[in-house]
């Protein structure tokens, strides 16, 4: 493939776009396998609710630290399979051993210990994935990139939430959990299949798609045989680049944070919230609690049909609304659709299937996409891995100060419910929704009549 610059990036065909995309199915298979079952799993393993958000400390703090040193690196890297592929390919095959040891735990620390290993992995893979977008796609593209990106995602995590459930429907796999056999057979098979189509799902785009060659005048990307730069010139260029963001990226990263933090309410505490305070399980191997866990995995695939679907409908709609209108809407309606969860009996929890997800799945569509199309537009190109990778601190920096938080308040205060947190989640969307109005969007259009991202 020739060298090419910023302006002379050709669009690309919609199956070249549907290729670099594929990865991310497998990619959120993985992750939403792990979204939906680690705190039953804790729960299955004997973990208190006050602990179950250090035992979840290992996503965000992973994520601290492996994606801005991925970003930097990935950005000076090219080797005979590209800049960013070789990183899919070592997260791939590494979070699928994860994947598949995840359920074989038996006991809490190992649980916790795969958990690290696992994010660490899915980070190595996901974050040059947003830079991807970025490096081969022109600007008047990228909306539509990262929009492709969230279909995929929301189709993965639609299939990832339901496949529990299916397995012991159709397959007649137990879901129960007893002394000798404290995780259920389901989640055994469901992430052993998660294994198998997150590494075929990356190797997928790594064989169908190639990358631009740095340029000759790039001095900083070097052959992987070479090295990155040194240590110390790499943490210059970290801070530079941290001090040096733009104003529209500063204003997102307030947007980020209390977004992630009502996301991370919801991550960690939802399937527990049903099934112990919704329903009134008395422990984890009563069927109650198992009523939770699928009405838990049932309004995850609610929210993530939905947002496959409003990530097709963002295609057109960005043709004439603008990415931060769409946001400031979508993160409103998840923020309601999330507050609701406080008002729904165990008589009435169709609702939250049929109508709360519905507005979370809006909000989750925008959340993959509508931020990183704004921000993809005002960060240099050469810095697109290390920028995505700062991006990222505003994701996680929430999370562990939710973590380190709430777990002392629920030891503290043991009155507080799961329930009253995830309904505390959906206060932080309606927080974020509002910082949205704030993010400035002047600059100058990607094409003629186009609408600024």
């Amino acid at each position: 493939m020739a060298q090419t610059t910023e302006d002379s990036k050709p669009a690309l065909a919609l199956t070249q776009i549907i290729n670099m995309a594929v990865g991310f199915f497998g990619i959120q298979f993985g992750w939403g396998l792990q979204m939906g079952n680690m705190s039953p799993i804790y729960e299955y393993l004997g973990a208190q609710p006050d602990t179950l958000p250090i035992l979840w400390l290992a996503a965000p703090l992973t994520g601290f630290l492996v994606q801005p040193i991925i970003g930097f690196l990935s950005d000076r890297t090219w080797t005979p399979i590209g800049r960013r592929k070789p990183y899919f390919l070592i997260g791939a095959i590494l979070s699928s051993i994860c994947l598949f040891l995840m359920p074989k735990s038996g006991a809490l620390w190992m649980a916790a210990g795969l958990l690290w290993m696992l994010d660490a992995s899915i980070n190595i893979s996901m974050e040059p994935f947003r830079a991807f977008v970025a490096d081969m796609l022109p600007e008047r593209q990228r909306t539509l990139g990262f929009a492709m990106q969230s279909a995929f995602i929301c189709a993965g995590s639609v299939i990832a939430s339901k496949l529990p459930k299916w397995l012991n429907e159709f397959g007649g796999i137990s879901n129960q959990s007893s002394p000798d056999q404290p995780i259920p057979l389901t989640i055994h098979y469901a992430f052993s299949v998660g294994a198998v189509v997150f590494f075929l799902a990356v190797l997928w785009t790594v064989l169908t798609t190639r990358e631009y060659p740095p340029e000759p005048s790039d001095s900083k990307t070097q052959g992987a045989a070479q090295g990155a730069s040194s240590s110390s010139s790499g943490w210059n260029d970290f801070l530079n680049a941290f001090f040096e963001m733009p104003t529209r990226m500063k204003q997102l990263a307030v947007v980020q944070f209390f977004t992630w933090m009502g996301l991370f309410c919801m991550f960690i505490y939802l399937g527990p919230a049903l099934g112990r305070d919704l329903m009134g399980a008395p422990s984890t191997d009563s069927p109650l609690y198992q009523q939770g866990v699928d009405l838990q995995n049932d309004c995850n695939a609610t929210y993530s049909m939905t947002a496959f679907i409003a990530s097709i409908a963002f295609l057109f709609i960005t043709k004439w609304c603008s990415s931060k209108w769409i946001h400031f809407i979508a993160l409103a309606l998840g923020g309601l659709g999330l507050m609701s969860v406080g008002w729904v009996s165990s008589e009435s929890a169709w609702i939250l299937k049929s109508i709360s997800f519905v507005g979370v799945g809006v909000a989750w569509a925008s959340i993959l996409s509508m931020p990183y199309a704004m921000l993809s537009s005002v960060i240099p190109a050469s810095r697109n891995g290390i920028y995505m990778g700062i991006f990222n601190l505003f994701i996680v920096i929430p999370e562990i100060l939710f973590a380190i938080g709430v777990s002392k308040l629920m030891e503290s205060v043991p009155s507080i419910t799961r329930l009253q947190v995830v309904v505390f989640g959906g206060f932080c969307l309606m927080i974020a929704s509002v910082a949205t109005l704030l993010v400035s969007l002047e600059s100058t259009p990607a094409h003629p009549g186009s609408k600024p991202t």
